[in-house]
């Protein structure tokens, strides 16, 4: 517990989902926490239950990450609060399924803002303090980040962003003290796939949030860079990087192409 207690997380998507079991492990664990996410009621219930439930001190700050600039705001919103960060968790993202010319332009534009923009400033945002205390990033990739996603092309193409920016950062601060993990969560028991509407998608038994950060947090003190949360998830993003990306990009086909006609379905990965 000594790693944590005392020390400040910042969780982007923190109000839902996987976010929001961050919140409440890293509090259980004595973190105090600033919450970032569009909704300001939902952030402020969260803190309301942390801080009375584990005394930690919980910072809420509902900004739109989508908007320019807006990782700069969050970083000045810190540093006036008089808040210095130990623990970024670049949670925030959502994803759209359905064929590409269904989904509008300005839909994934706005997630490539989301999923690939907002993680990289806010990372530049807080990285020289993180360095500077010996901290830590997780970034939420997928384990879609493996293959080509039909029918999610850019959502799978954002989190393969994602993988690989953050197995890159990790050997770069290799020996200077600061810690980044990409963690590859599969299907997971949050609105990500109510919102989807195709369970189909869903090869094996969904995990649950809190399961994933207990695998993020795990592979965090081992010093790992990549984590894939799930036994079966690992087996079967490990078995589709095999295959060359044209097979790969079929076999994905069977299980993402939609089962109706089309219409595009847009979900939230996490509260933005």
């Amino acid at each position: 517990m000594s790693r944590y207690k005392g020390k400040t997380a910042l969780i982007t998507g923190a109000s839902s989902g996987i976010g929001a079991a961050f919140a409440h492990e890293l509090a259980r664990r004595g973190m105090n926490l600033i919450l970032v996410a569009r909704s300001a009621d939902r952030l402020r219930k969260l803190a309301d239950h942390l801080t009375a439930q584990h005394r930690v001190r919980v910072e809420v700050l509902p900004f739109d990450l989508v908007t320019d600039g807006a990782a700069e705001r969050v970083r000045a919103e810190v540093s006036q609060r008089g808040l210095t960060v130990d623990l970024l968790i670049n949670n925030a993202g959502f994803a759209a399924h359905g064929n590409f010319e269904e989904i509008s332009a300005a839909r994934d534009h706005e997630m490539v803002t989301l999923n690939v923009t907002a993680l990289v400033d806010l990372t530049h945002a807080f990285v020289p303090q993180l360095l500077a205390r010996g901290g830590a990033v997780i970034n939420l990739a997928s384990v879609l980040s493996y293959s080509p996603t039909p029918y999610m092309a850019v959502y799978g193409a954002t989190k393969a962003f994602v993988i690989s920016f953050s197995s890159a950062l990790a050997e770069e601060y290799r020996g200077r003290g600061l810690r980044v993990l990409a963690l590859c969560p599969g299907a997971t028991e949050t609105a990500f796939f109510d919102v989807v509407g195709s369970d189909s998608m869903i090869i094996g038994a969904k995990r649950n949030a809190k399961q994933v950060v207990a695998t993020a947090l795990r592979a965090l003190e081992r010093g790992q860079s990549v984590v894939i949360d799930g036994v079966g998830n690992a087996f079967m993003a490990n078995l589709v990087r095999l295959l060359p990306f044209a097979l790969a990009a079929r076999a994905i086909a069977v299980v993402t192409r939609p089962k109706t006609a089309p219409t595009p379905r847009t979900a939230q990965a996490s509260e933005q």
